[in-house]
């Protein structure tokens, strides 16, 4: 409740009031500078609030952050969890792979034969290309194919799909529908439709949210005093024309059914 963060400009979010179950679909939707990666890292334990309190998953932040980090999982941040262009697919999911089993595995797992882990790796593979739907034989050059010769969506899949390996019980999408045409973007909420059915809260900066979704919507305001979300009656709130001092920003979210 009253969740916010304070950074050395001012305030990068502030009075976040959002009540989601689990998996749903949530979009922040507001314009760039209106703290909406910042409120998407503090959410999923990456970064500090400090103010009011938030809960993920029945842990509370900004307490129990290690604990928040463990059950999320970042599909596209910029600058934090960005594909690497000179990789290839099966380099990310071979790296995904390995990460997972050196942090996540018992003991008895890492003792078991290396044709098994491999085995098992290939599984936790398919099943997550499957859940995003991305056909790895269908790239250009299969799972050989460059991270640079993506398309914009299926680079998202690819993300997603990382994201999902780590058996997360809720993923965070930043610029979920940057760059994508009207039919891509309906793909991608179709994407995160899917996932979120599947039980994974699915947490998505968004520039124009489904209707269906439940929206975050932030946008930079002068005052200082922190106010209480209300219901969204179905209307995005549009981002004032007011442009924000360093040291006076603060970003207002109006969550509730669109």
């Amino acid at each position: 409740m009253g969740f916010g963060l304070k950074g050395p400009r001012g305030w990068a979010f502030r009075g976040v009031d959002v009540t989601a179950p689990a998996g749903s679909f949530v979009a922040i939707e507001g314009p760039s500078g209106s703290g909406r990666t910042c409120l998407l890292l503090a959410l999923t334990g990456r970064m500090r609030a400090t103010e009011g309190h938030a809960e993920v998953g029945g842990l509370r932040l900004p307490k129990k952050m290690a604990g928040v980090r463990r059950i999320s999982a970042l599909g596209p941040v910029a600058g934090v969890s960005d594909l690497d262009a000179a990789f290839t697919v099966a380099e990310h999911l071979r790296e995904r792979a390995l990460l997972q089993r050196r942090f996540d595995g018992s003991l008895r797992g890492l003792l078991k034969k290396p044709s098994v882990r491999r085995a098992e790796a290939r599984a936790r593979i398919d099943a997550a290309m499957a859940a995003v739907g991305l056909d790895l034989d269908a790239l250009p050059k299969g799972e050989r194919t460059s991270v640079r010769d993506l398309e914009r969506l299926e680079g998202l899949r690819l993300s997603v799909g990382l994201a999902l390996m780590c058996a997360p019980r809720l993923i965070a999408v930043d610029d979920a529908d940057l760059k994508l045409s009207d039919a891509e973007r309906e793909e991608a909420w179709e994407l995160f439709r899917a996932v979120a059915a599947s039980g994974v809260t699915v947490l998505a900066v968004c520039s124009a949210p489904p209707q269906d979704a439940l929206l975050v919507s932030v946008r930079t305001v002068r005052e200082e005093t922190p106010r209480h979300a209300k219901k969204n009656t179905g209307a995005r709130t549009a981002a004032g024309d007011e442009s924000t001092e360093e040291g006076a920003a603060d970003a207002l979210a109006e969550t509730g059914r669109s």
